[in-house]
């Protein structure tokens, strides 16, 4: 059953992503914002992707896990920034108060930005995969579809769709940007690891 398959892997990532998050963090109040948001019920499917795709390509735990720990850092980022008041404005996510409701707008967002920042201290470190051109192509990939061509751009686009009339093929376009860019980095990650060929990269993605 995928359900169990999913439910038995969160448990195992959440051991994980919290100590990792908590070595990573100073004792202070931004620290509490950022597990707040960070651990606030979300499924791991990135993260079961990532390991899906990681046993394909022969990815050891030790180095996918920390992959999966970079792209829940920015999946949560994307999600406080969505719900700040000048964004979507929502109050709570997942039944819980959202981060900016919890804690303090600005807070929310230095907490966003930090997650944000890292992932990319993740995948920089020769912890993440011994071959440092493998991270740069890593962080390369990461950053394209973070910014105007990828999540932030769809992020702008969902603003300004936001309560008028908009052709499906221009929704499908956003949701390419906004959400599948991130699906595609989980399943395309694990190859480019992995070293396979140009073809079945592109293929994940």
């Amino acid at each position: 059953n995928i359900h169990i398959l999913i439910n038995n892997h969160k448990k195992k990532f959440d051991d994980y992503y919290e100590v990792l998050l908590r070595s990573l963090l100073p004792n202070n109040e931004l620290s509490k914002t950022m597990l707040y948001g960070a651990f606030n019920g979300g499924k791991r499917i990135r993260p079961f992707l990532v390991e899906i795709f990681a046993k394909f390509a022969n990815i050891p735990k030790k180095h996918y896990f920390r992959v999966s720990a970079a792209i829940e850092c920015i999946h949560t980022y994307s999600l406080i920034h969505d719900d700040l008041p000048s964004m979507d404005n929502d109050d709570f996510r997942r039944g819980k108060p959202s981060v900016h409701r919890k804690f303090d707008e600005a807070q929310a967002i230095l907490a966003g930005d930090s997650l944000h920042d890292i992932s990319f201290e993740l995948l920089a470190d020769k912890k993440t995969f011994y071959d440092s051109k493998v991270r740069i192509n890593l962080i390369h990939y990461l950053s394209i579809i973070l910014g105007s061509r990828g999540l932030a751009g769809g992020q702008s686009l969902d603003l300004i769709f936001e309560n008028k009339k908009t052709r499906k093929n221009k929704i499908i376009e956003m949701y390419k940007m906004k959400t599948s860019s991130l699906f595609s980095f989980c399943c395309a990650t694990p190859l480019i690891m992995g070293r396979k060929n140009k073809k079945d990269i592109e293929f994940a993605k």
